[in-house]
């Protein structure tokens, strides 16, 4: 959890000391306009977070104003103008600025695209989407360093509260996003969303359906990568939003009992995963990993009499079903996609291998199949453990630790990771005389399996010989 720093006035200007704000102060002087910054910029110096990027609201053209400021700055700056939003892009020596002018805006009911038109500085902070976002601080000389603060949004961030600015179910049915920005806002802040609002998202959820997919990905992968992801899932889940845009997610929820016995909530448990991963990882696509790797639990749920609750095959179903989730919400379709997938086809692996005899061959296996991702994979199935045995919890743990020395120790010895079979199709071909046919990959999976299972070392002679006892065996002979 993110606290606030009080800061006095003196302080606060100092924060404006840069050289770039005393150019951008002078260049709204002689203008005649007034010019603050606000947002997110503001907001991340009362809660010490990095900002590099800087939000200038201009009561007047932001085009205008950043035409002037870059003829000013000399051949360092670098001047984007998009006249259709009416915004302005300068960035200097590793800053951006983006200046735009105070707007009112208004909307239809089946579009987040706004009517712009002109207004205040009361006008542009109306349209904010939180109170912590629409502070700011005036950059005119006469005024410099001076906080506005309509909203009370200083009160927010000490009390660690999201609340709109005006009347939540305007904000929230005018631009459906901020139902997702909110619910960010606040897993990556550690805040609380204030009572009226979380009952506006409730209210508005369905408005989430006129937001494209990219733009809700967006938000995803934010929460995804949030300290403590679950918490913004749990606030998907509460608010309706989670069945609208995961529903593969929802269907994780709920025990069934029958004969007394229950299995886990696969929906916490999966969560937890996810936090578990989060604590070790900022890697985005392992913690969608994570999230996906019991996907496909509710699809393979059956009661067996003698077993209880089971879900076999659940790594397999859940591989195939991942290229449709990443379709639907437009998530990458590339080598991103296809890492999550070979992660959540192969999480079972390490704890069949951990719960029974760990031996070399079922290591070397693991090893051929993971390639580079082993280290990774090995990371999620630790992360999978959250039995509240312990007893249990400490075997399985031990015994990944023992998977991890015995995959060290035959990666040193046998060099298995992303091998190639030391003897290659061409060369049986030539070897027999054959032309391209089921045979020779018979023989290759012969000398891949020998070399996995240790029956052979990694080595082209050692192959070689393997090769020609096994074709002997299949009547074939090498060319002369």
């Amino acid at each position: 959890m993110i606290d606030m720093k009080e800061l006095t006035s003196d302080e606060l200007k100092q924060h404006f000391s840069a050289d770039i704000f005393k150019k951008i102060s002078d260049t709204a002087d002689a203008l005649g306009l007034e010019c603050y910054a606000v947002g997110g910029y503001v907001r991340d110096i009362f809660l010490e977070r990095p900002s590099k990027d800087i939000d200038v609201v201009v009561v007047g053209s932001g085009i205008v104003m950043a035409q002037a400021l870059a003829q000013q700055l000399g051949k360092g700056a670098h001047l984007s103008v998009f006249r259709n939003f009416g915004t302005a892009q300068l960035k200097y020596r590793g800053i951006e600025v983006e200046f735009v002018g105070a707007r009112r805006e208004s909307y239809t009911h089946d579009s987040r695209k706004p009517i712009v038109e002109d207004g205040t500085l009361e006008d542009d902070q109306n349209r904010r989407d939180f109170t912590i976002n629409a502070l700011a601080v005036c950059l005119n000389k006469n005024r410099f360093g001076e906080l506005v603060d309509p909203f009370d949004g200083i009160g927010d961030l000490k009390e660690k509260t999201i609340r709109t600015p005006l009347d939540p179910d305007v904000t929230f049915s005018d631009d459906p996003l901020r139902m997702m920005r909110c619910i960010r806002f606040a897993t990556q802040l550690g805040f609380y969303i204030d009572d009226d609002t979380f009952e506006s998202l409730c209210r508005n959820r369905e408005r989430i359906n006129i937001i494209s997919r990219e733009r809700i990905a967006d938000e995803l992968n934010k929460i995804i990568l949030s300290p403590i992801p679950s918490k913004g899932f749990i606030d998907l889940d509460r608010s309706g939003l989670l069945e609208l845009i995961f529903p593969e997610l929802v269907a994780l929820q709920g025990v069934e009992t029958r004969n007394g016995r229950g299995h886990k909530d696969n929906f916490y448990h999966t969560l937890q995963v996810l936090d578990n991963i989060a604590r070790q990882t900022d890697n985005l696509w392992l913690r969608w990993a994570a999230l996906l790797h019991d996907i496909g639990k509710p699809a393979t749920k059956r009661w067996e009499p003698r077993l209880g609750w089971t879900f076999h095959n659940h790594n397999y179903i859940g591989e195939k079903m991942i290229p449709t989730i990443f379709r639907r919400m437009k998530l990458p379709m590339n080598e991103k996609m296809k890492y999550v997938q070979k992660l959540v086809g192969l999480h079972m692996r390490p704890i069949v291998i951990a719960d029974d005899v760990v031996t070399d061959s079922a290591v070397r296996r693991l090893l051929f199949e993971a390639g580079d991702d082993i280290d990774d994979l090995m990371t999620l199935c630790e992360a999978d453990i959250t039995s509240k045995n312990m007893e249990r919890k400490r075997r399985f743990l031990d015994n990944f630790q023992l998977v991890r020395r015995k995959l060290k120790d035959l990666e040193e010895r046998d060099r298995i990771r992303n091998f190639q079979p030391p003897v290659d199709g061409e060369e049986i071909m030539r070897l027999f005389n054959l032309p391209p046919c089921n045979t020779i990959g018979v023989l290759k999976s012969a000398i891949k399996d020998a070399i996995l299972d240790g029956v052979i070392p990694n080595e082209y002679e050692a192959a070689r010989a393997f090769l020609l006892e096994r074709a002997a065996k299949m009547g074939l002979k090498p060319v002369e």
